[in-house]
């Protein structure tokens, strides 16, 4: 079961003026499953996004980047769950323009305008015959508050659909942030098998929508860990279509930057946070803060090498303060430097170690009370500086190693 974590209300999720969605059945990889989302752009809106580090990276993805860097107008997005279409060579390439073709055709929207995103089985190929074949079905079905059953039709492991809406007043006038994403196993920074797909109706400027998208992936998307494995497929777009109405154009370093930043930053910390909390098997979510550190890059280095420790993970699943494998954690965190007497460590608001051991007050009844409930924060001081970062993790539970074992069944 999910951790705290409720399917988001259809009535809550607000449309946004320029962005049609519909789905359909394309049976890409089971029969009676609603696995093929369209959503589609308006002309004048911009698009920017954030690709998978994996050198090993999908056909939709090598796509994705070929056409936004020719800075191509984008007027849909097209998302099938079941195959990733990865690690499927010239002939996954071939099948991933297919479908953007038969998408552009669809809409009749210009060659090229299309971006293509796959979840699922890596190394089979994409049928992409049965999803040129349910494109009208996506098509027909388009419509502008179709947040809600976009959100399930991208799942794949996932057990709770993740969506979320906010507004912010900009220039005085309301400006509306949806976004959906999917993920819940081989998710690691940079970014996990993940898909994030966030619209605004703010009008902002080409170059200022990819400085933003790669800040809030950074301080989201690229800050949850559920088991350390990056994959082939992960994809995070921020569609921007200026239909709310905003006097100017919004630009880096304004005051309005930086209000639509935080409201789509508040999004993607929503919908990031629930792919950790609909994290395969898990039943403990963990906020692990790192400061004092003399760099945030060195602050996140020390929360990954925490949140991603198997040893870690199991002993919050325990609910067993084994404050020796978070220490150990901490020292593997890639700091050449470090003074473990400077470090201090809290489980919750118990200090529980400093100046290189044990704190003197700390007792283990105080570590298993605060690590028994199912959402626990950890807090490290580096002693080392003023910066600081936050990543968001789960527990590893047996119920992990079975989904995965039977993932292709």
């Amino acid at each position: 079961m999910p951790v705290n974590l409720q399917p988001p209300r259809a009535a809550d999720l607000l449309p946004i003026a320029g962005v049609r969605l519909g789905i359909a059945e394309a049976g890409v990889r089971k029969k009676n499953r609603k696995d093929l989302l369209i959503v589609e752009i308006a002309e004048d809106a911009r698009v920017a996004g954030v690709f998978t580090q994996n050198r090993y990276c999908a056909a939709p993805v090598l796509v994705c980047r070929e056409r936004l860097a020719d800075e191509r107008p984008i007027r849909a997005i097209v998302v099938n769950t079941g195959v990733a279409n990865a690690g499927t060579g010239e002939l996954g390439l071939a099948h991933a323009r297919a479908v953007c073709a038969a998408v552009e055709q669809g809409l009749g929207a210009p060659a090229g305008s299309v971006l293509p995103f796959s979840t699922g089985v890596i190394m089979e190929h994409l049928p992409a015959d049965r999803i040129v074949a349910g494109v009208p079905a996506c098509i027909a079905d388009l419509r502008a508050d179709g947040w809600a059953d976009a959100a399930s039709a991208i799942m794949t492991t996932d057990t709770v659909p993740k969506a979320v809406s906010r507004q912010v007043v900009i220039d005085g006038v309301t400006v509306t942030v949806t976004g959906i994403a999917k993920g819940a196993g081989m998710i690691q920074p940079n970014m996990a098998t993940m898909l994030g797909f966030i619209a605004t109706d703010a009008a902002v400027g080409h170059d200022t929508l990819q400085d933003m998208v790669r800040h809030v992936a950074d301080r989201s998307f690229n800050a949850v860990t559920v088991d350390g494995d990056t994959s082939t497929n992960d994809s995070f777009v921020l569609i921007a279509t200026g239909r709310a109405g905003n006097p100017k154009i919004i630009g880096e370093g304004t005051a309005e930057y930086t209000r639509l930043a935080e409201c789509v930053l508040e999004v993607a910390h929503v919908l990031s946070q629930a792919i950790v909390r609909d994290g395969e098997g898990a039943t403990k979510f963990m906020t692990i803060i790192v400061d004092g550190g003399a760099t945030r890059d060195e602050c996140m280095r020390v929360g990954k090498s925490i949140a991603h420790s198997p040893l870690v993970k199991t002993a919050f699943f325990a609910s067993d303060p084994n404050l020796g494998r978070i220490l150990c954690a901490v020292g593997n965190g890639g700091i050449a430097d470090l003074d473990p007497s400077k470090v201090t460590l809290h489980l919750g608001d118990v200090l529980v170690a400093e100046q290189g051991g044990r704190a003197v007050a700390y007792t283990e009844e105080q570590g298993k009370a605060v690590m028994a409930p199912a959402e626990i924060t950890v807090r490290v001081g580096l002693g080392r500086g003023v910066e600081t970062a936050t990543v968001w993790t789960c527990d590893f539970s047996y119920d992990y190693v079975k989904i995965n074992a039977d993932y292709r069944s």
